[in-house]
């Protein structure tokens, strides 16, 4: 099988050469090119429109990535972009008070999450989880953490501890996701001066395979939180308004106290939320402070309101669900066809393509190679995050995505033997 032609991404370097005089590492977090491929990503982009994206070098992808999530529907999706562009243009954004959108939001909440009784909004995941993090502190009067999974960038969860006094995160300690033995180790020690288990209640840790929950590991969680009175928080900034609309909560059918969403709620428009029960939740009233100039902000309220009411009428997930078990399907055949060590992991709405490590190694030079050919024929995935189905994909962009999986697994089958 012949190697694809690499893409011309000269443009992409020479702005990031100019970036990295002007920023630190040249682009912020994830997005750096030592987090996709070196050399094969581009690494700025122009525009994007339904599942596709244009890099500054004119080159095309179908994209699964999504923005990292937030793009449930699709780029520029124009039902959602009018509805605030009207709110803009009419009534204006950012005002030194709150307007009627956030109380339209919080019960529309209310109505879809099961552990939604009252709720405070954000702007990020980070915000929200440490938000959730300080009210169940607040309302406990215990100070020690139990975490499970990836919660953002603030000092008490950050992986790279650079810049972080230890003082911050030595009450913060960690479990593995389907390993209820470690949490229940944990809180033997700790459980009595536990404040929260925060946890994503479906798995997918940082560049491993994703993880469906092991039969009564959410129920012993909960179980758990009860019985030390710890609150139980589920970080669910990816899951909500893509496993179902209620969340990984509703489909796995255990209900938290609390719950952080973000990403999918507004196709985009920056906004998250802590929710929860009203009880845990008031110790946000008079017990602690959180506050931000732009919190209150009512555009990504009106997207957030938009994108819910095209979800719920258009059966978006319902769409995607079936759109993303299809190509789940013929992804393992073709696993099961090559027998190179790929592996596919996840539900149909998001799922991630591995390989199954080997002691010699060869299972990185492998990951490098399909990825490299994945985006060299216009497919955007990357080989260190998960993937994402939205609305927009159509069938025909599937069934290219496939026959690329088809190509790029024959040229390492070919490579490799």
């Amino acid at each position: 099988m012949k190697e694809t032609e690499k893409l011309n991404i000269t443009k992409s370097l020479e702005l990031y050469d100019e970036a990295l005089t002007l920023v630190p590492g040249g682009v912020l977090g994830a997005r750096k090119p030592g987090d996709f491929i070196n050399g094969e990503y581009p690494i700025f982009l122009e525009s994007g429109k339904g599942c596709r994206l244009t890099d500054v070098d004119g080159n095309e992808f179908i994209d699964f990535l999504c923005g990292y999530g937030p793009i449930i529907l699709g780029y520029r999706e124009e039902e959602v972009d009018d509805a605030v562009y009207q709110q803009i243009k009419n009534k204006g954004f950012c005002f030194t008070l709150t307007q009627k959108f956030q109380n339209l939001l919080a019960k529309k909440l209310t109505q879809i999450i099961p552990s939604s009784e009252m709720s405070i909004f954000l702007k990020t995941g980070s915000d929200a989880t440490t938000a959730s993090i300080r009210i169940a502190r607040a309302h406990t009067n215990k100070i020690k953490v139990m975490r499970c999974g990836y919660h953002g960038w603030h000092d008490w969860c950050v992986e790279m501890k650079g810049g972080i006094p230890s003082k911050f995160y030595e009450d913060v300690f960690e479990f593995q996701y389907n390993h209820l033995e470690q949490l229940e180790e944990l809180m033997a020690t700790h459980g009595d001066e536990t404040a929260a288990i925060i946890m994503t209640p479906f798995g997918h840790p940082n560049h491993q395979k994703m993880e469906l929950p092991k039969p009564g590991f959410l129920e012993g969680v909960r179980q758990i939180a009860d019985k030390y009175g710890a609150v139980l928080v589920y970080d669910e900034i990816r899951t909500c308004f893509r496993l179902s609309m209620g969340g990984a909560q509703k489909l796995y059918g255990v209900t938290p106290d609390l719950t952080v969403m973000g990403k999918a709620m507004a196709n985009g428009y920056p906004i998250s939320v802590v929710t929860g029960k009203r009880d845990i939740m008031m110790a946000a009233e008079s017990k602690l402070f959180i506050s931000s100039t732009f919190f209150p902000n009512s555009e990504a309220f009106v997207a957030a309101l938009k994108t819910i009411e095209i979800l719920e009428r258009d059966k978006v997930l319902e769409n995607i669900w079936e759109k993303g078990e299809w190509m789940m399907k013929k992804i393992q055949e073709l696993i099961d066809r090559y027998d190179v060590g790929a592996e596919l992991s996840g539900v149909a709405p998001m799922f991630y393509i591995t390989f199954e490590k080997e002691a010699s190694g060869a299972y990185k030079s492998k990951r490098t190679d399909f990825y490299t050919q994945l985006i060299r024929k216009g497919f955007f995935f990357t080989p260190f995050h998960h993937s994402y189905i939205s609305y927009r994909h159509t069938q025909k962009d599937l069934e290219l995505t496939v026959t690329a999986i088809d190509e790029t697994l024959a040229f390492i089958k070919d490579k490799y033997q």
